[in-house]
């Protein structure tokens, strides 16, 4: 097949899930034979406006700010947004161009052509709409998340319509979990059209077996974690939706019963303020380690591999790579399972193929119950963590997930 995607994130511009996900499945359907296009974000327009990458052709056409000029005709809402007006500009112009230089120049002056058009959330869309109407050829809408949920049902009435326009002209809907699949029909995407496809890890990459002792005994010593302590260890976004808040609440609790316990905190996020206001209040600055900013790939496996326990407490999360992740590094894992949250699908919290624990996100008592149920067990969750890097084998490799994206084209195509 011949396949161009509009994504929004695309190396090197990763910020979280999408632009994981867009990586892994160009390079997978790539290496199944299938021709490859990408059209993404030219942020500040510093980047090459084409290149090969792993033998994908990647397009980022130069953007215009149309800041001002939307100034002009703008709806109360968009106004609203004051400077962050800007970004819903950039997004529009993104789109415009890529769709413009797909149609304009790829097929109508190169006479290239195309099966399908893959576009990823909101903010790649647009472009996949423009496409579809002007190639002719079926449009899949990849949701990743809404404007809805991301906001715990609030957010921007303009993204909701667009995200609504969108599932309404895709030919196909694919969503990355069954309990998106189901908010999705309630926002009023049609039924029929809605395909589930969960996320992947790439297990070979995502290896215990490929930390050496020493690396992992050297982060844990950077972090001040000594050998009879327990490490926790959290990484996302600071953001409500996170529920990082709640597990910092949750604590105190975990502490009265295992007092050698360190909680790592991985991201960053406009609640870090907050978070660092609410460890000084509970007392506990010694149990919990900030470290506020984006690291490397290897080096967030290895904190992986560091931790006894990974605790992903989210409110909101359609599926969620980092539980993969850490499902695949053998760790045993706790995760928020109410609401929409892929989490659940994930996660088995019972029986002989019990990999993590589930709680509610919203109770800090929940949360802090979830982790005592791994800290509990005599060999701290070691079993849970070798059952969900077998489940990981089993159902999350990008392999998998690759094929059936490719299915779910052909019904289409």
């Amino acid at each position: 097949m011949k396949i161009v995607h509009f994504s929004w994130e695309y190396p090197p511009v990763i910020y979280g899930g999408l632009g994981t996900f867009a990586t892994e499945i160009t390079q997978k359907q790539k290496f199944f034979g299938n021709d490859v296009t990408v059209f993404s974000l030219n942020e500040n327009n510093t980047y090459k406006t084409y290149e090969k990458w792993n033998s994908i052709d990647v397009y980022r056409p130069r953007i215009l700010d149309l800041t001002k000029t939307f100034n002009l005709f703008a709806a109360h809402e968009l106004r609203a947004w004051g400077t962050n007006l800007k970004f819903f500009a950039d997004v529009v112009s993104y789109n415009t161009m890529s769709a413009s230089q797909l149609v304009n120049l790829l097929v109508k002056k190169e006479k290239k052509s195309f099966d399908i058009v893959d576009a990823h959330d909101w903010l790649g869309i647009i472009g996949g709409m423009v496409a579809k109407k002007e190639l002719d050829i079926p449009l899949v809408f990849h949701v990743h998340s809404t404007e809805f949920g991301r906001s715990i049902g609030g957010g921007s009435d303009i993204i909701k319509g667009i995200e609504y326009n969108g599932g309404q002209t895709a030919d196909c809907v694919i969503t990355v979990s069954y309990t998106m699949k189901d908010e999705l029909e309630k926002l009023g995407f049609p039924k029929d059209k809605i395909r589930v496809c969960w996320n992947g890890v790439d297990p070979s990459k995502y290896d215990p077996s490929r930390i050496s002792p020493k690396d992992k005994m050297q982060l844990r010593k950077k972090y001040g974690i000594k050998d009879n302590e327990q490490m926790l260890f959290f990484v996302g976004r600071l953001v409500t939706v996170k529920g990082i808040d709640s597990l910092i609440k949750a604590m105190p609790s975990v502490l009265e019963v295992f007092p050698n316990t360190k909680l790592v905190v991985l991201g960053i996020g406009d609640m870090e303020d907050d978070l660092k206001s609410m460890v000084q209040y509970f007392g506990i600055q010694d149990k919990v380690v900030f470290r506020n900013e984006f690291i490397s790939e290897p080096e967030r496996i290895l904190h992986y591999a560091a931790a006894d326990c990974v605790v992903l407490p989210s409110i909101y999360e359609p599926f969620g790579i980092v539980c993969t992740e850490s499902m695949s590094m053998a760790r045993p894992t706790v995760v928020g399972a109410n609401g929409t949250t892929g989490f659940r699908e994930q996660i088995i919290p019972d029986g002989k193929k019990r990999c993590g624990v589930h709680m509610n996100p919203h109770d800090p008592d929940d949360i802090a119950w979830g982790i005592k149920q791994v800290l509990q067990l005599e060999d701290k969750g070691k079993e849970m963590g070798l059952n969900a890097r077998e489940r990981v084998m089993e159902t999350f490799s990008w392999d998998a997930v690759t094929k059936r994206t490719l299915e779910i084209y052909k019904e289409f195509i």
